[in-house]
């Protein structure tokens, strides 16, 4: 039962920092990068087998399930997240020329192509628009990512637990 809260929680934290991600899109006026809408997509799929996970409850081999399902979106979601602090540590003279917004992108392009030149990164991923306690953005959603890969392992690799009162 501690496991189907755990998921939970790790719901209304995706929920959350989607939220934040929207706040600063709507209300600051911070235009998402290619990079950063990979970014929500991973924290979308991390909430979605969470929530999944909390509705259904498992048990044995399906918590290790949920646990590898979210310790894949969350894996994927830091490597982008390290992608764009990558660009952001380049030196000015390396970092690539700015692209097209995703919004033209998603127009123009076919999918396959929107997600390579997302996947390469602009010059606007190599952009620190926003800094909290020396962290720019991917920064934080890469520390974030990396405690829901933490939070996913645990739930594959974690011990069945005892029920002693069974054999009794």
């Amino acid at each position: 039962m501690a496991g189907r809260w755990v998921f939970a929680v790790v719901f209304l934290v995706c929920a959350g920092l989607l939220g934040v991600a929207f706040y600063m899109e709507h209300v600051m006026g911070l235009e998402p990068c290619p990079l950063c809408w990979l970014q929500r997509f991973g924290f979308m799929g991390a909430g979605l087998v969470s929530l999944l996970a909390f509705l259904h409850g498992p048990t044995g081999w399906g918590v290790r399930v949920y646990g590898f399902l979210l310790a894949l979106t969350a894996g994927t979601g830091l490597g982008i997240a390290g992608r764009q602090l990558w660009l952001q540590s380049l030196p000015a003279d390396q970092v690539p020329a700015c692209g097209p917004s995703v919004d033209y992108m998603l127009e123009v392009l076919p999918w396959m192509e929107v997600l390579t030149t997302a996947l390469r990164g602009t010059g606007d991923c190599a952009a620190v628009v926003w800094r909290f306690l020396g962290l720019s953005i991917p920064g934080w959603t890469a520390v974030f990512f990396s405690g829901l890969v933490l939070v996913g392992l645990f739930f594959l690799f974690r011990r069945p637990q005892s029920r002693s009162w069974i054999r009794s």
